[in-house]
């Protein structure tokens, strides 16, 4: 699935992943491939994308929000 990351100041990842770990403001969200369209506010954690070859990369934020959407997740960050 895509994944992408940004801020208002810059683009933190984007690119192709695995898995998504997310602070969701009502609990921690996991995301996988085909994952049901979901939209959810965000709140201060970290965000944990484990790309195709296994490698896990972390985001902190301090909130958002987040749009799961055709195998395309988009993360608008504070």
């Amino acid at each position: 699935m895509k994944v992408e990351i940004i801020t208002p100041e810059a683009t933190l990842f984007e690119g192709d992943g695995s898995f998504v770990f997310l602070p969701g403001s009502d609990g921690s969200l996991g995301v996988l491939n085909n994952h049901a369209p979901l939209i959810s506010s965000l709140k201060k954690g970290t965000v944990r994308v484990k790309d195709n070859a296994g490698k896990e990369h972390r985001f902190d934020v301090k909130g958002g929000t987040v749009e799961v959407f055709n195998n395309k997740v988009t993360i608008l960050a504070e």
